[in-house]
């Protein structure tokens, strides 16, 4: 009976299971058959997967147009480039050009008395300048006026004059001059240098022999070699020059003009590179932008369509082992039945039963440890498509990379080409610099003596700018007193004001209306003469003598008058208070308002002395000044920096260069620093706009200032020419990775050890 007991439990506990089981197995089915009916996670891969290869395809396209506009920015900034060095070089050419032309202008002028020499109205051939010269001398800057000191009259031809020697021809051919000078021009023979000694001897009187080099052979004997200097035949040489250079600026000016379109162009052109340029790379941007979302959109949907199908997987495991359970509770309750029913081999079936739970319960770890398995090495599976899909992704960018640096190469080494062409094509250039130099040092002198023209009459100019300065601090001496005066006519206007709102006030207590409705209510004409007082007086106590005639109305009128009085006797008293207060209010106000003008006036003339002193230490010259603008007021006017360095008009800080601008700065900040000077000053970084020059300028404005002060400088800078004249370095150095240590340097001491040694 145990043993039919146990086999009845057992066919119990197996019916049990094999229900519990079957119910497990109805679930997976459910939801495996929920997930087999989800096929939008498919789709949407497949989908994603589309919109990656569309987004690629769409950033390649990108990436060609964004090549080609780099190609065609390049291209457009070369030419841009070409064009505005082609319009400098002509605008300088046309510059010089126009600055020798004025030159020799200048030097070609009329004498200071305004007569005209007749060398003015001569014209030579080119090469024949020295030969003229020579035949005339000083002689051509005397005039054609008769009623100059010394001046040319024509003299007509004598049949008797001496015809010129054989083998010498007349300068007159080569020769347009005045008539006056006709007669000796006739009489002056051309010939070469080899021939002149012979046919000196042939000359008649008057006669002379000229070369074209500028030897001279006169009738009596006397010759000049053509190194004897002559003012005559350099003065027509510059003559010839300026008609040619003179020539040569139309053309010029046309050439700019046309350079000057040309460079127009061009920076339209990179312009509208430019902006191509960069919309391309803003669609780049934002192609590459959509493909990084799509990208992340297929990952997304790829990882969850792997986690539907491993889920899928492992419903099926699952479903399969529940039904391999299921089978084999139903086999163990038919088992046990049939052993139920066979009880002769009763003593065997514990045995039996412990062999089936181990072999069991083994069946089933071995499925767990190859379900583990599988799951590995499906996510292994995973990891390795993801990480071939990126590189592959990062194969094809550096295959990009590498096809624009190529390209790239090859766009420099054009460039390349072109740079030495053009050397090719200057090297003729020092020559011609070398040939223009030794013109030029001749012009030199004459400038040399307009330069003391102009140094005379700058003097002059400064002297006139005194007196205008006195002047100008006269005018604002009497402005300054106008001012004090408009304030105190201001302050009594205000007090004027003030008395006809208290009357105002007053007319409206008493008779409760606005003051110009006094004269309706008083039956006053405005264009009538004022009534007599006394018959008002009189009149007023006549209507009082009636109205006390009426009797008293109120028995506490006296008590509410005397109240009344007190309170109003209180409130004038407070009034009275009031008004002296607003009075010394404003007493204080303008006490204020006076010394805060004189303080200010006098800490901005300091401020000013301050700054043009510094300007012009730091500029080596010019001058600058702070002026109010806007208003006569001190308290109320703004403040404007005006500057003219060396060799420039004066204008105002915008104007000005960037370096300009950052030395005007500095000035004004050490003028107003100056003012009242601290001990130590921290200097972060002031010389960071400044060239290797203004640095200079700089670092000797400290040392200035601090011989001048009892200040000490610290200075924050990065500049070696500022860090060379500092009296001590401070710095921090990382002689090991990670580990920074700080250093420092007295380079006074440095300096005496150098010396020493």
């Amino acid at each position: 009976s145990a043993q039919r007991a146990q086999y009845e439990r057992t066919i119990a506990d197996a019916e049990t299971r094999a229900e519990r089981l079957g119910g497990e197995v109805a679930a997976v089915r459910v939801e495996l058959a929920a997930l087999n009916a989800q096929d939008d996670a498919t789709a949407e891969t497949a989908r994603a997967r589309s919109a990656v290869a569309e987004a690629e395809a769409n950033r390649d396209a990108r990436d060609g147009a964004t090549a080609l506009a780099d190609e065609n920015l390049v291209v457009a900034r070369d030419a841009a480039t070409a064009a505005r060095t082609a319009l400098t070089d002509a605008e300088r050419a046309l510059e010089r050009t126009e600055t020798e032309a004025a030159t020799l202008a200048a030097v070609l002028a009329t004498d200071a008395d305004g007569r005209i020499p007749v060398i003015n109205a001569i014209a030579v051939e080119g090469g024949f300048e020295a030969a003229l010269g020579a035949a005339f001398g000083d002689d051509l800057d005397a005039p054609a006026d008769d009623d100059a000191a010394a001046y040319w009259r024509e003299v007509p031809h004598g049949h008797d004059d001496a015809t010129l020697p054989e083998g010498a021809r007349p300068l007159a051919r080569h020769v347009r001059t005045p008539d006056v000078l006709l007669r000796r021009l006739v009489q002056t023979g051309l010939v070469d240098r080899q021939s002149g000694p012979r046919l000196q001897a042939l000359l008649r009187p008057g006669q002379r022999l000229v070369s074209a080099e500028g030897d001279l052979w006169r009738w009596d004997g006397y010759v000049a070699m053509a190194d004897a200097p002559r003012s005559a035949a350099q003065r027509l040489a510059q003559r010839n020059r300026l008609t040619a250079v003179q020539g040569e600026i139309e053309p010029a000016r046309e050439a700019v003009a046309v350079l000057r379109g040309h460079v127009a162009a061009a920076d339209d052109v990179v312009r509208r590179a430019t902006e191509a340029d960069r919309e391309a790379r803003e669609m780049l941007r934002l192609a590459r932008k959509v493909l990084d979302e799509v990208r992340t959109t297929f990952a997304h949907a790829e990882r969850e369509e792997a986690r539907i199908a491993a889920r899928r997987t492992r419903l099926e495991e699952t479903a399969a082992r529940l039904n391999a359970d299921l089978d084999e509770s139903r086999g163990a309750a038919e088992a046990a039945r049939a052993e139920l029913a066979a009880t002769s081999a009763l003593d065997t079936l514990a045995e039996r039963l412990a062999d089936q739970r181990s072999r069991v319960d083994g069946d089933r770890a071995a499925l767990a440890g190859a379900r583990a398995a599988f799951e590995g090495m499906a996510r292994e599976a995973e990891l390795r498509a993801g990480r071939l899909t990126a590189i592959a992704t990062e194969r094809r960018t550096w295959h990009e990379r590498a096809a624009n640096a190529e390209t790239q190469i090859a766009t420099l080494g054009a460039r390349r080409s072109e740079a030495a062409s053009e050397k090719e094509s200057l090297s003729g250039e020092p020559a011609k610099i070398a040939s223009r130099r030794s013109t030029l040092l001749s012009e030199i002198v004459v400038a040399d003596a307009a330069r003391a023209l102009a140094a005379d009459r700058l003097a002059a100019g400064e002297a006139a700018l005194a007196a205008a300065d006195r002047a100008a601090r006269g005018a604002l001496d009497a402005l300054a007193e106008a001012r004090e005066w408009r304030g105190r006519a201001e302050e009594r206007a205000v007090a004027a004001k003030e008395r006809l709102t208290e009357a105002a006030e007053r007319i409206q207590e008493a008779l409760d209306c606005a003051p110009e409705e006094a004269a309706a209510i008083a039956e006053l004409d405005a264009d009538a003469p004022a009534p007599d007082l006394e018959e008002i007086e009189t009149r007023l106590e006549r209507h009082r003598q009636e109205r006390e005639r009426l009797g008293a109305v109120n028995l506490r009128a006296d008590e509410e008058a005397r109240e009344i009085a007190a309170r109003r006797d209180s409130l004038t008293g407070e009034r009275d208070d009031l008004t002296a207060a607003i009075a010394r209010l404003r007493q204080g106000i303008g006490s204020l308002n006076r010394e805060g003008r004189e303080r200010l006036t006098a800490a901005f003339e300091t401020v000013n002395a301050h700054f043009t002193r510094l300007f012009t230490h730091l500029f080596g010259g010019g001058t600058a000044e702070l002026q109010l603008t806007e208003s006569d007021d001190p308290l109320e006017a703004g403040l404007e920096i005006v500057a003219r360095p060396p060799g420039k008009k004066p204008q105002i800080m915008t104007l000005l260069s960037g370096g300009e601008q950052a030395l005007t700065a500095l000035s004004l900040i050490f003028a107003v620093f100056l003012t009242n000077p601290a001990p130590i000053c921290v200097l972060d970084e002031v010389d960071a706009p400044l060239d290797d020059a203004n640095v200079v300028r700089f670092c000797n404005l400290l040392e200035e200032m601090t011989r001048s002060t009892d200040t000490r400088f610290l200075v924050i800078t990065h500049n070696p020419i500022t860090m060379a004249r500092m009296n001590r370095l401070f710095g921090v150095t990382m002689a090991e990775r990670g580990v920074s240590q700080l250093v420092s340097v007295d380079l006074e001491t440095a300096e005496r050890f150098r010396e020493a040694g």
